[in-house]
């Protein structure tokens, strides 16, 4: 939100500096996040000065250039060369000085140095309106009013509005402050805490009057529930036209771009005093002013001339025709104010929040006037508002009110009535603030004190107050007028050591983040919200199942995500479009999930890695990730949590074109393998991804929760080597399994070192080089004992897989 302070001292005559001020409102809650500098006109005129043009001959060797003498209030005349067919002896005109830096539409700026013209020298430039940001026109110089005295600024003549604008990062909750009154209000209250007892001045409408009741329009609201309030009023013989000069200075300080004189009052009053306001041009209404809800389905075009489908809760504007507006969104494109209206209704109401967030969400609107009216605006100045901007219209328009205020308010608004226990304030503050400072500052925020007593104080709070509804509020009002920083703290440290078991979620959660940290993987964190589209790229994912949002922010934000893998995807593809294609990275996240029995949630860590294995070196050829590198980092994970028990199936998941599955019992503790390319593809990925998908809360249940150690063996192991020749079909896994069967005992541990396929092999076979590790931790082991082990295992490979030894 942005805050002119020239327009905040209209209603404050506060002579703090910007950075005083916008400290003071960051300590009371309204953050100033960046303060700028604000000038109506670029560069603000400066060096431009009042020139009098003494002499003006022709350029003695260029036809269509003039030589000037000008007298800039210095004492001693310039002399200018110019090039405008309009310059003339006796003229007074605007002078670029030399050093002066003008700048052009596009923002680009030159400065104005001395310099030679077809041999003739040149102190200064004669500018034309466009030069100096004052207008569009180039045909000649500019012609000043012969009384101004050479010399003065041009700033002055011109009366370059100067202002700082605060940009306040205001949170959710303090809708109260969506205007230049709410946060001089906040202002007040902040300087009667520093002992500076400001009047607050709010802009006067004691000059409202009808001046002949000839128009009169109607008003019926269907829904009261949704429409509490709805005032409005017809002007009439008004004409449409630029703002005056301060109305536009106003609105551009904020950001806004003027319109026209009737547009640009309605947005001045809405950050004026935060009420939001609209015009409708009066000839184009027919009959009474409805407010209702269509059918749904009905067809309106707004003022972007985009044809939308209303649903069956938005609420409308109507006439006895058909639909005019969207009431408290937008605009409709056939009842707006253009140049050729001359008389308007104008209206000025209060609506249900909640309608009105539903409705700009659903359309994906998002105006000035929705923002303030979802978060709840000021019930009790909807009248007073429209009599305000009626004055406004009249003073830069024209016309005359030509109906009383319609106010159709048949349930009014009430304030909140809350008790305050001092003994809770301390408690909460933890500290005692006087009673007379609390009530001061409950004064200040136009909370007003109903009772005292000993105990508490009994207070009703406005009604445009929607977050201060509890004691619990009050306290932090209390609190933050008063000043955090005014609270003292102990210097007495206090510490409570909780003793949790080892296999605490967070703990194992930081040991395998700790070791895949040194493994060369970044954590990431991705949001939980995601498109709905993505449940179409795996059929094991069910669109029945997802869990979505009743007030999504946008579509791809609109659904609780069933996986990981897509919002991993997502961040790998942001990453190698720029330039960073070697990945590895890790993320604990929960999936969301909806079923017949209800809601849940599960909690995984996902791991992913692509492109190479190393970064390019000259010693190194470059490696690309492969299977089995995911595979040894998976196979990390599980023995760091101490699973060994495990054993190896097909993948059920159908993202991946190759995987596999290692579960405990019949619980899958893991799924990795390559993702498949037709699911890269939707993201823009060409190299390949590999991801593993961890059930983390089954890891947690199956993780070792003791360690257990044994001494190192004193007596020597054993390696010996087979050369399996195998049918292509058989697998790894099939020969460790095998081996483990046949000598639980004394096997330690099996290892493939080398795989030949090819040449000198019979068709359908291949060669599995393994090693086998034997050792007795109470013996030395004989070569009789070795030999019936390994003997044992070749006749178990020969009756089971049909190898033989090659």
């Amino acid at each position: 939100m942005k805050i002119s302070y020239n327009w905040l001292k209209q209603f404050i005559k506060i002579d703090w500096n910007s950075e005083e001020a916008a400290a003071l409102l960051t300590d009371l809650g309204l953050e100033v996040e960046v303060v700028e500098k604000y000038q109506s006109i670029k560069g603000g005129l400066e060096g431009i000065v009042v020139g009098h043009v003494l002499t003006c001959i022709p350029h003695p060797d260029a036809d269509r250039l003039k030589l000037t003498t000008v007298d800039i209030g210095t004492g001693t005349p310039i002399q200018i060369v110019c090039g405008a067919a309009n310059v003339d002896a006796g003229q007074k005109v605007p002078v670029a000085t030399i050093g002066t830096v003008l700048y052009d539409k596009e923002g680009g700026s030159f400065t104005i140095k001395k310099g030679k013209i077809r041999g003739q020298e040149s102190h200064g430039m004669i500018c034309a309106e466009d030069e100096l940001g004052l207008g569009e026109s180039h045909d000649g110089i500019m012609i000043l009013d012969n009384a101004l005295v050479p010399g003065t600024k041009a700033s002055e003549v011109f009366k370059v509005e100067n202002d700082e604008v605060f940009e306040i990062g205001l949170t959710p909750n303090r809708a109260d402050a969506m205007s230049h009154l709410g946060t001089a209000r906040d202002l007040r209250a902040g300087l009667i805490q520093s002992g500076l007892n400001l009047e607050l001045i709010t802009p006067s409408v004691s000059n409202f009057r009808v001046d002949m009741r000839t128009l009169k329009i109607d008003t019926v609201i269907e829904d009261t529930q949704l429409a509490p309030r709805y005032c409005g009023v017809t002007i009439s013989g008004i004409t449409v036209k630029p703002s005056p000069k301060w109305l536009q200075d106003r609105l551009k300080a904020i950001g806004l771009t003027p319109k026209n004189n009737i547009v640009d009052v309605t947005n001045y009053v809405l950050h004026d005093l935060g009420q939001p306001l609209h015009a409708f041009d009066a000839s184009k209404i027919n009959g009474k002013i409805i407010v209702k809800i269509l059918e749904a389905g009905t067809k309106f075009t707004t003022l972007d001339d985009v044809e939308r489908t209303l649903h069956e809760e938005d609420l409308m504007i109507c006439d006895e025709k058909g639909p005019l507006c969207i009431a408290g969104v937008f605009g409709g494109k056939n009842s707006g104010v253009t140049e050729h209206t001359n008389t308007i209704f104008l209206e000025s109401a209060y609506f249900n929040p909640v309608s009105i967030r539903k409705t700009a969400k659903r359309h994906q609107l998002s105006t000035d006037a929705s923002f303030r009216f979802e978060r709840g605006i000021d019930p009790t100045i909807t009248a007073y508002a429209l009599k305000r901007a009626a004055l406004l219209i009249q003073e830069v328009a024209g016309g005359e009110i030509t109906s009383d205020v319609s106010d159709v308010y048949q349930k009014k608004i009430e304030d909140f009535a809350v008790f305050l226990n001092f003994c809770n304030v301390k408690k909460i503050i933890g500290q005692e603030i006087p009673k007379d400072i609390i009530k001061q500052i409950l004064v200040s925020l136009e909370i007003k004190v109903n009772s005292v007593s000993e105990t508490g104080l009994g207070l009703t709070i406005p009604a445009y107050r929607v977050d201060v509804q509890r004691e619990i509020d009050v306290i932090e009002e209390i609190l933050r007028v008063y000043g955090y920083n005014n609270i003292n703290f102990s210097n007495k440290f206090n510490a409570t050591v909780a003793n949790s078991p080892r296999n605490e979620d967070y703990k194992l959660q930081n040991i395998i983040a700790t070791q895949l940290n040194s493994q060369g993987f970044h954590e990431m964190m991705a949001n939980s919200l995601t498109t709905a589209n993505y449940v179409a790229l795996s059929e094991t994912l069910k669109e029945e199942h997802n869990v979505t949002m009743l007030n999504p922010l946008s579509n791809d934000l609109a659904t609780m995500r069933q996986s990981l893998l897509f919002s991993g995807l997502e961040a790998i593809s942001y990453n190698i479009n720029r330039k960073n294609s070697d990945l590895k990275l890790f993320e604990f996240g929960k999936t969301y999930h909806k079923y017949l029995s209800g809601y849940e949630e599960n909690k995984h860590l996902s791991v992913f890695i692509t492109g190479n294995k190393t970064d390019e070196s000259w010693i190194n050829a470059q490696k690309p990730t492969d299977f089995f590198l995911l595979k040894g980092y998976v196979d990390a994970v599980l023995s760091r949590f101490g699973i060994q028990k495990t054993q190896n199936s097909p993948v059920t998941s159908d993202v991946f074109s190759e995987g596999i599955a290692i579960g405990s019992g019949h619980n899958a503790l893991v799924e990795f393998g390559m993702v498949k390319k037709s699911i890269l593809k939707n993201f823009g990925i060409k190299q390949e991804v590999y991801y593993a998908d961890f059930n983390w809360d089954i890891i947690l249940k199956a993780a070792a929760t003791k360690i257990k150690f044994t001494d190192i063996p004193k007596y020597p192991e054993v390696r010996r080597d087979l050369a399996l020749l195998v049918d292509n079909n058989v697998n790894y896994d099939a020969i460790f399994a095998i081996a483990k069967q046949s000598e639980k005992n004394l096997l330690k541990n099996i290892n493939l070192f080398d795989v030949y396929e090819g040449k000198n092999l019979p068709e359908g076979k291949k060669s599995y080089a393994i090693s086998f590790i034997i050792q007795d931790v109470s013996k030395t082991l004989t070569d009789v004992q070795i030999d019936k082990i390994m003997v044992k295992m070749q006749k178990a490979f020969e009756t089971e897989l049909g190898a033989t030894l090659r």
